[in-house]
């Protein structure tokens, strides 16, 4: 449904996406994951027409979008950057004007109006002027045009960026009833919690350069150094640290506070038994024994550390 192949994108000496080659299934989540500046919404604004490549080529659906725009975006839904509409305007007046736009009839937007409003859970503020929208609200509506022609293909530009807590609740729900219904989405993100909550992918780049690319479960396994949590039942003497620092794998140890410490562990998932079978035989009683932070997480700061 969406092919990069070997994708350049340079703005004067800097380049911003470099030699990128992806492809998007159908029916699959894609999370475009990366820090900011990695090139995230440079490679988008190519996908959707909005700025050319220096050189190579980006396909949706097999149809060139440079060679055959209108074609190649004809079934594709896109909010890109910080969606902004008319102040004065009501989601339902501007969602027709927008069907207008894309020559939809009259029919066919008043039935979709109703539909994506109810998608987006904005129904009852259908005719409540914009203005008075909070941008998790506009958020919501910018998903819901992006859906008003029935596209196959939803590319999104860091959907949740600047929302408070619930905004970026709400639109994750949405993402996922939308995997539900088998639209194929393109997401890029910098948040690792997020890609991992709402996508079947990830495909992790830096400075334009693509480092991995691969289910989210197979991922979680690629790191190289995981963190566990010690916890346990009365304090935890200075002069243990320094033995469990000396078990097989150990990388580093580190105090959380008196009765925790956090072990960077290089060792693989099976062999974690082991190291707690050796945090134990030292003497500490321990109550809690467990990954810290996501699995993405650690491999995300190895790859994006090699790639600098």
């Amino acid at each position: 449904m969406i092919e990069l192949q070997q994708l350049n994108k340079s703005f004067g000496p800097i380049k911003a996406v470099d030699d990128l080659t992806l492809k998007v299934e159908k029916g699959t989540t894609v999370g475009f994951l990366g820090p900011n500046g990695a090139g995230k919404t440079t490679t988008i604004k190519i996908l959707t027409n909005l700025i050319g490549a220096t050189s190579g080529r980006a396909l949706l659906n097999e149809v060139d979008v440079v060679q055959d725009p209108k074609m190649a975006l004809a079934h594709v839904g896109a909010v890109v950057e910080t969606p902004e509409f008319y102040p004065f305007l009501t989601p339902v007046e501007t969602l027709s004007y927008l069907g207008r736009i894309r020559g939809m009839s009259p029919q066919d937007i008043s039935n979709r109006t109703n539909e994506v409003l109810q998608q987006v859970k904005m129904e009852q503020w259908r005719s409540t002027r914009i203005g008075k929208f909070s941008k998790g609200m506009k958020q919501r509506l910018a998903i819901g045009q992006a859906l008003l022609h029935e596209p196959e293909i939803l590319i999104l530009d860091e959907p949740t960026s600047g929302l408070d807590p619930r905004g970026m609740v709400e639109v994750r729900e949405i993402i996922n009833h939308l995997k539900k219904e088998h639209y194929t989405i393109f997401m890029s993100s910098h948040l690792l919690g997020e890609v991992e909550e709402t996508c079947d992918k990830a495909a992790l780049i830096d400075h334009g350069k693509l480092l991995v690319y691969d289910d989210i479960d197979s991922l979680g396994k690629l790191t190289k150094v995981m963190k566990l949590e010690v916890v346990g039942s009365s304090a935890i003497a200075d002069s243990v640290i320094g033995r469990i620092s000396a078990l097989p794998s150990v990388v580093r140890v580190a105090r959380a506070n008196q009765q925790t410490l956090v072990v960077d562990y290089e060792g693989s998932v099976e062999s974690r038994g082991d190291l707690l079978k050796g945090v134990q035989a030292i003497g500490v009683n321990v109550v809690s024994f467990s990954p810290v932070g996501l699995p993405l997480e650690a491999l995300y700061m190895d790859l994006v550390k090699e790639s600098r």
